[in-house]
């Protein structure tokens, strides 16, 4: 994978509810290419998940409890497949390809985390990528104050070194 291909994994990963992420995760999921969504290439990819879920020793949860509510979430002009425009028009898109892609973001969604809740209700402005980037850039920070912290312990000349003056 090059950078530039990275880069774009990763806004899609971070961000699935914009439309190059759609993009993105419609045509990972459209195994024939002919722009629609079956029950069986969604199956597919949820297989995955629910060998995820028992190395985890998760309960699993069936394929067609699975099925109901990403209809229920999506709501698609045509209950038996998915196209891409059912899903510019639902803001749940996101989730939906969570459940086949990443199961921590999809047990996330499924336990309610209060706190992703209550940071979405406080910023509703913020797009998923906003949040991802404040998060790292918060992570690298603390980080990097635990470096400096560590090197600010009297340990900072080398005994070997000669003085410069």
């Amino acid at each position: 994978m090059c950078y530039e291909d990275f880069v774009h994994f990763i806004l899609s990963e971070e961000d699935k509810s914009s439309e190059p992420s759609q993009d993105y995760w419609f045509k990972c999921i459209d195994l024939d290419g002919n722009g629609i969504l079956t029950h069986i290439e969604l199956q597919y990819f949820f297989e995955e998940q629910l060998h995820r879920m028992e190395c985890m020793a998760q309960e699993p949860v069936l394929f067609e409890d699975i099925l109901c509510q990403l209809v229920d979430m999506i709501g698609p002009e045509d209950d038996t497949f998915f196209t891409i425009k059912d899903f510019r028009r639902c803001k749940l898109s996101g989730h939906f390809f969570n459940v086949l892609f990443n199961l921590n973001k999809f047990m996330a969604f499924e336990s309610r985390d209060p706190f992703l809740i209550r940071q979405m209700r406080e910023e509703p402005s913020l797009t998923d990528w906003d949040r991802f980037a404040r998060r790292e850039y918060i992570r690298l920070a603390m980080e990097e104050d635990g470096e400096d912290a560590s090197n600010a312990s009297g340990d900072v000349w080398d005994e070997s070194l000669e003085s410069p003056f």
